[in-house]
């Protein structure tokens, strides 16, 4: 056994010399699927016996309590199939009144179902030695003999004993050997996949599919990359609307990894060509981001001792009903169709070491986006903003929680003739690309407003200024230009919420015209004109302020006046110190204007 440098060596050593031990007419070594089907991978016989090596058996053969048995009992025999069972006197315990546990009885009887079953195939006396790995059941070293009862002395069954928990140990070690060459290997392609994701400036997409890539990693058909807003495919996969399905069901199961060989069966109203996606292994990432590997179907002709769908016959005795066993061992051959190949415990480790690194890559690349948004977005805010004599001109901005950049921006500045010019605005969105929106409109209208345009006139060249260079892109923004002197204001909103004007004990919303927002089309712009009185304020602010999760914004609107009627004469600071919340999302952008 240990010259033998192959499984199959191994198997085929310990057949034969167990045979040769205890003079069993047929020994064969005895596998276990991951569904506890056996099937034959070593044989030694007698010369005019038919072969069994390679046959199948169904896990049904021998029930999950009988391998709950073998594996607490390294050896089994049956001597003689007709024995006669002799009654166990007492049959209970007398101290505690329970049955008398005979798990470790060498003696003790078998099922008579089982006795059927092993003459129904000829076997005149057995012995099965159990093999283990990690104390669970592997498969069996199965004896049989058909001549007649058969006993072998205890010196040659302890000597099969031990052979049989040598078996166990080397198929440990090999298993093992196998299992770390596959992760060294594994591991080699991984540390290059890692180093190369260190390069924040290659999208994450290309540095997974370069050679070495993850087909490199888990060898597949091919495999589906959606990450950082690009989806990218290499070799056979099935239509993207099959692969988002197959994602989707990989999300309800709530694991970060799911993995499949049959996808028919999990999905079988997807209507997936076996040809191309028979299995999959799915990495959820956040975000709903991905990667899913495919395997196409590969055809296997299995080999069974009987037909396994006839695994137990209704057999009518008088009033009764019992399950017999089968009474047919001619080889039945099944071909197996809509699985793909299993996905092998070292590939499920590969795939949920990179699924680690993925996260943490996604993690940094994004903080350094969102860094790079933030120093971009306040750089655009105003440095200051005007001191006004007899007014007071406040301004408060507040990033989303989390770091979420979002696309609001404030500007307040007085125009050459004295008045002043307060705004507001919002681009739909979050990241770095609506912050360079962002810029763009700001800068767009503030030159419209300094050149002397009304708020409505700035506004429709703003609007059309987004419509042929910026086509997509939407945003919300009230103008208002304020006269210093006389409290005077021209207003003009795309699509903002109402500004609130506020007196002491009192707040109202400001009569101002509500137009379209900013990309919209054949929008028109109108201009409303109202006062702000001594003693009165105005105060503008972005949807963020009055927005919470799980509540309509009409609340939120009601909230806020409500503050502002208690307040009176409020800065900025103040508003939002009195509203901020947990339950906000977006940006908090405020600017307020208050008379003396």
């Amino acid at each position: 056994l240990n010259r033998a440098s192959t499984l199959s060596e191994l198997y085929d050593t310990t057949a034969r010399a167990v045979r040769d031990l205890t003079g069993f007419d047929r020994v064969m070594v005895y596998r276990y699927d991951e569904d506890f089907n056996g099937e034959v991978v070593a044989e030694s016989k007698r010369a005019d016996l038919n072969s069994f090596l390679g046959l199948h058996y169904p896990s049904t053969d021998i029930p999950a309590q009988a391998r709950a048995l073998y594996e607490k009992n390294w050896i089994r025999l049956i001597s003689d199939v007709d024995y006669t069972p002799a009654p166990l006197i007492p049959g209970t315990d007398a101290v505690t009144g329970n049955p008398l546990d005979l798990t470790y009885a060498t003696l003790r009887s078998v099922s008579p179902i089982h006795i059927e079953y092993l003459k129904n195939m000829g076997v005149r006396a057995s012995m099965s030695i159990s093999l283990l790995r990690h104390g669970q059941l592997w498969g069996l070293i199965a004896c049989h003999h058909y001549s007649g009862p058969h006993l072998p002395p205890f010196g040659s069954r302890a000597a099969a004993e031990f052979l049989g928990s040598t078996l166990s140990l080397r198929l440990v070690d090999q298993y093992e050997e196998d299992q770390l060459q596959r992760r060294l290997a594994a591991q080699e392609v991984l540390g290059e996949l890692i180093v190369a994701t260190l390069d924040d400036d290659t999208p994450l997409v290309s540095t997974l599919l370069d050679a070495p890539g993850l087909l490199d990693l888990v060898p597949a058909d091919g495999v589906v990359v959606e990450l950082e807003g690009q989806t990218v495919a290499r070799g056979m996969v099935p239509p993207q609307d099959a692969v988002e399905g197959v994602v989707a069901w990989a999300r309800t199961r709530h694991d970060e990894i799911t993995a499949t060989d049959r996808l028919a069966d999990e999905l079988p109203d997807l209507d997936l060509d076996p040809g191309v996606a028979a299995g999959t292994l799915v990495l959820d990432l956040p975000d709903g981001q991905y990667v899913a590997w495919f395997r196409r179907e590969v055809l296997r002709s299995v080999d069974w001792g009987g037909d396994p769908h006839n695994k137990a016959i209704a057999v009518a005795e008088g009033d009764e009903v019992r399950l017999s066993p089968r009474k047919s061992f001619e080889r039945w051959r099944e071909t197996v169709r809509r699985r793909g190949e299993p996905w092998t415990p070292s590939e499920t480790e590969s795939a949920s070491a990179l699924r680690r690194h993925l996260v943490e890559s996604l993690y940094r690349r994004t903080r350094g986006a969102l860094r790079v948004a933030e120093v971009m977005h306040r750089s655009l805010m105003p440095q200051s903003i005007p001191t006004l004599a007899n007014w007071q001109l406040s301004a408060q901005y507040e990033p989303a929680a989390g770091g979420r950049v979002g696309g609001d921006w404030y500007d307040a500045f007085e125009l050459p003739d004295g008045r002043l010019i307060m705004l507001l605005g919002d681009v739909a969105g979050h990241g770095i690309t609506v912050a360079g929106t962002m810029a763009q409109l700001r800068n767009a209208l503030r030159a419209q407003l300094f050149t002397g345009a009304t708020p409505a006139e700035a506004l429709h060249q703003l609007n059309e200024f987004c419509l042929h260079m910026l086509p997509g892109v939407f945003a919300t923004v009230i103008v208002a230009r304020v006269d210093l002197d006389t409290g005077e204001v021209e207003a003009a909103s795309a699509g903002h919420l109402m500004p609130y004007l506020t007196s002491s004990g009192q707040a109202r919303q400001a009569s101002v015209r509500l137009s379209p927002p900013i990309g919209a089309r054949g929008a028109n712009y109108r201009l409303s004109t109202f006062a702000i009185e001594h003693g009165h304020g105005l105060v503008m602010f972005s949807d963020g302020l009055v927005e919470r999760r799980g509540e309509a914004i009409d609340d939120g609107i009601d909230r806020l006046a409500r503050t502002l009627g208690r307040s009176g004469d409020t800065p900025a600071t103040l508003i939002w110190d009195s509203t901020r919340t947990d339950n906000s999302d977006d940006d908090i952008t405020i600017i307020t204007l208050q008379r003396r």
